[in-house]
Parts: C-alpha cells; sequence; structure tokens
C-alpha cells in the first residue's frame, strides 16, 4: 500500500505537522526525507531496511557520502542531501551557541557535543568556555585517546580557561562503544578537573557523555 493510501493520522508528514518531528520513528523520518521508497516498497519500508541494513540510525549517518551513496534506495543525489542536512543541522546548533544565546538549557549542549563527536572512532575530550551568563565563549577540543591514563591535564585546561577568561565550563567526550555510561576514569577525571577549577573560581556546569541515544549528564546523574 502508498503511503498515500494509509490514514491521514499515520502518515510521516501530516504526523509531522500534527505532532512535530519528535513524535516519529527514525524509519519514518527517513521516509520523509527519501520521498519514495524503492519499487514495491513504501518510503518508510525503505527507510527500515536501510536502518537495518546499518545496525540503525547511528550507523548509517557515520557513514559517509560516498559509502551512503553506494546503499541502494540513496544514490548520490540522497547521499549528498542527507550529508548536507546533517551538517545544517550542527552548523545551526552552532550558531545557536555563538550567537551569544546563554545556556539556560544543559541539553542544548549535550545536542551540541553529539553533533561534533558521536561519528569519530576514537575518544575526543573538548570543552565550552562560557562567561558569567553561560554565554560561549570558545568551543575546544582539547585531548584525544581513552581517559584511563594522564591523558586529560587540569594545568592545560586551566591555561585555556585563562585564554578564554571563562567562568564556568562545560565538559563533554565521547565513547565510540556507543555505551553513554560515565567510567569509573570519566568520573576520577571530572573530580580532579572540578577541583583544580574551583581554585581559579570557574564553575564545572557539567560533563556529556556522547555515545548512543541522548546524550548522557553527569551533573544530573550526581555524579559532578
Amino acid at each position: 500500500m502508498h503511503i498515500r493510501d494509509w490514514p491521514l493520522h499515520e502518515r510521516p508528514r501530516e504526523k509531522l505537522l500534527a505532532r512535530g518531528p519528535q513524535f516519529l520513528s527514525d524509519a519514518e523520518l527517513l521516509a520523509i526525507f527519501l520521498g519514495s521508497g524503492q519499487r514495491g516498497q513504501s518510503a518508510v519500508d525503505t527507510g527500515r531496511c536501510l536502518l537495518n541494513q546499518q545496525n540503525g540510525l547511528r550507523g548509517l549517518l557515520d557513514l559517509s557520502a560516498r559509502e551512503l551513496s553506494k546503499l541502494n534506495g540513496l544514490g548520490p543525489a540522497r547521499a549528498c542531501a542527507l550529508v548536507a542536512s546533517l551538517e545544517l543541522g550542527t552548523r545551526h546548533l552552532a550558531l545557536r551557541l555563538e550567537r551569544g544565546e546563554a545556556l539556560t538549557d544543559p541539553r542544548k549542549a549535550g545536542d551540541y557535543f553529539a553533533r561534533r563527536l558521536r561519528h569519530l572512532e576514537h575518544e575526543v575530550f573538548a570543552c565550552l568556555f562560557l562567561d558569567n551568563q553561560h554565554q560561549l565563549l570558545a568551543y575546544e577540543e582539547l585531548f584525544t585517546g581513552s581517559l584511563d591514563g594522564a591523558e586529560v591535564h587540569p594545568r592545560e585546561v586551566l591555561k585555556i580557561c585563562l585564554k578564554h577568561n571563562a567562568a564556568a565550563v562545560i565538559f563533554g567526550h565521547n565513547h565510540p562503544s556507543g555505551n553513554p555510561q560515565p567510567s569509573s576514569a570519566d568520573r576520577a577525571v571530572t573530580a580532579r578537573l572540578k577541583q583544580a577549577l574551583a581554585l581559579l573560581d570557574i564553575r564545572c556546569l557539567d560533563h556529556f557523555i556522547i555515545g548512543d541515544g541522548q546524550p548522557t549528564s553527569m551533573a544530573e546523574l550526581g555524579q559532578l
């Protein structure tokens, strides 16, 4: 059955207009992007097949444009459009932070870290530097590698905080394994950094762990 023959409340576009994109499944969102499915399939069916082939949304969206273009149901034009739309989303998040909006909603920071770090195959430790009104001063990727050694140096973090004249910071790093839960090393590093920052009256507002699904806030877990 073609999507146009579905009940109105079940059609992806109508559902998005009526309720918002957050109420659509990954396959339904892909269907809206695709516009049509492969022969004998609805766009939702094609979207579901693409997700199943790549083990979910993360596996699909982590592919390069060249890799996406080889998948049945996409091709070069759709692959380029999909990668471009992801980049537009990343830039939109960056602009919302860079134009001086205060980070009153911590989830904005978590989403920003996710856009920047989720696709990386190695761990990267990054930081948002904020002023007294929690407006963005700078974003920097500070360290690369696992956090179970001496890779994160509080002295270097303090130097960069002073360079930006930061009054507060939000940390973020990715777990390439996809597990978004903080490890014991994550907790130890965060505690060490928070203690060092306190000596300069710089507040550590949160530390986000980026894996599959929603970013994990250590502040919300009571581990900050």
